[in-house]
C-alpha cells in the first residue's frame, strides 16, 4: 500500500450561519492551514478530526491501493482528490495525494 499525504489546503467560516444556527462549542476545529497528515494503511492519522476522517477514509484507502481518477478525470492528478469535511459552518478542504513511499518504508 502507498502512503497517502492529506494537507489542509483551506478552511472557511461562515459566521452567519454560525450565529444563527450553531450552539456555541468551545474548539470547533483545531486544523490549520498546511498542515500535513500522513496515512500509514488504514489507520485515521493521529489529529485529523474524526468527522474529516469519515469523508476522506474511502478515497485515501482507494489512493492507497493504487486506485486513483475519481469521477472520470476530475483531478489534474489522478491520483489525488480535493475534498471538504461535512462541517457546515467550517468547512476545511483537503488534498490528498498518493505518494511514492510505501506503508512501512522510509
Amino acid at each position: 500500500m502507498k502512503q497517502v499525504r492529506i494537507t489542509v489546503m483551506r478552511m472557511a467560516n461562515y459566521r452567519d450561519l454560525i450565529e444563527k444556527y450553531e450552539n456555541p462549542i468551545p474548539h470547533p476545529c483545531d486544523m490549520k492551514e498546511g498542515q500535513i497528515f500522513v496515512v500509514q494503511g488504514d489507520q485515521k492519522p493521529e489529529g485529523l478530526c474524526d468527522s474529516a476522517w469519515e469523508t476522506l477514509r474511502p478515497f485515501a484507502l482507494a489512493l492507497a491501493r493504487g486506485e486513483g481518477d475519481f469521477y472520470g478525470g476530475w483531478m489534474k492528478n489522478p491520483m489525488s482528490a480535493l475534498l471538504s469535511c461535512n462541517d457546515g459552518f467550517r468547512p476545511v478542504s483537503f488534498l490528498l495525494e498518493a505518494t511514492e513511499e510505501e506503508v512501512g518504508r522510509p
